[in-house]
């Protein structure tokens, strides 16, 4: 009966429709179906949110832990079926799609001039934006010295997610050590605790990162163990550049900061003749 009623509704023709069709950067390779929808144009249709879906970037719990985005995200794009298992290649070009869907192409960012204390408002062309990630040349492999070959195997946003709830955490058990009234020596216990915590973390994020290592010779080490026995083992010139290289791979996808001319006037009060401003994705101020 409701199926029906929703069938011959004389307002159906007011839903909402896909606003913007995306192509993920990385051209959905690292998806299954119960993931990533194929479609037969590679593309993915965007609708707007809805007053629910905008709703459920107010609650904060939801916000900390990914679930308001996750949520969003199905809502908006049916054809990502778990947004959960996205790769981190790929979730700036959603967010902005359904930035662009919900809201129009520009958004307004605000930042500080350096030297200054100016605050100056920049309109951001976002498609263009989309543009510039589409630009990007995505690679999954690299090399590092003595001749390894590293493939890469993306993050999810789900790893992402809880690596950066468990930095926030131990930040926040930081913030709070330093502000109590502990003795020296238990304050530095635990800010040792906590540093452990982050490097542990640190870590595990690398080997997870890491899908195999090529030798000159042509042996694959795929085992996750033997790859946590090499970073664990390893020249720790060797270990920086693997880290180094992550980092940057990972950025792949990612928005990039734009550049920005200064005035005369801000010159001579101590500003550069052109800064960097970053476009942050802080879901309490992106979607409202």
């Amino acid at each position: 009966m409701e199926k029906t009623a929703e069938n011959t509704n004389p307002l159906s023709s007011y839903y909402r429709q896909p606003q913007i069709y995306i192509s993920l950067p990385s051209g959905d390779k690292y998806y299954k179906d119960d993931i990533v929808e194929k479609t037969a144009t590679g593309e993915h249709a965007v609708m707007p949110m809805t007053t629910l879906d905008e709703l459920k970037f107010k609650t904060p719990d939801s916000l900390m832990n990914g679930q308001a985005t996750v949520d969003v995200i199905k809502s908006c794009i049916p054809s990502i079926r778990d947004p959960w298992q996205l790769v981190n290649y790929d979730i700036d070009t959603v967010l902005i799609a359904l930035r662009i869907a919900s809201y129009g192409e520009t958004m307004d960012v605000t930042a500080g001039v350096p030297g200054t204390n100016e605050q100056m408002t920049h309109s951001v062309n976002l498609p263009q934006q989309l543009e510039v990630i589409r630009s990007q040349n995505m690679t999954d492999s690299f090399q590092i010295a003595d001749g390894l070959t590293v493939t890469v195997r993306p993050l999810t946003y789900k790893q992402v997610t809880q690596a950066q709830l468990k930095t926030f955490e131990q930040q926040k058990m930081f913030a709070q050590v330093q502000q109590s009234d502990l003795p020296v020596e238990e304050k530095t216990k635990r800010f040792n605790d906590s540093f452990q915590q982050l490097s542990m973390l640190n870590s595990t994020l690398l080997i997870e990162n890491i899908k195999s290592i090529t030798l000159p010779d042509g042996t694959v080490v795929e085992n996750s163990a033997q790859i946590k026995q090499f970073v664990d083992n390893a020249d720790a010139k060797i270990i920086k550049e693997l880290e180094q290289k992550l980092i940057e791979i990972r950025e792949q996808g990612s928005i990039k900061p734009f550049t920005v001319k200064s005035t005369e006037e801000q010159i001579k009060a101590g500003a550069p003749a052109t800064y960097q401003v970053p476009i942050t994705f802080d879901n309490a101020n992106f979607f409202v």
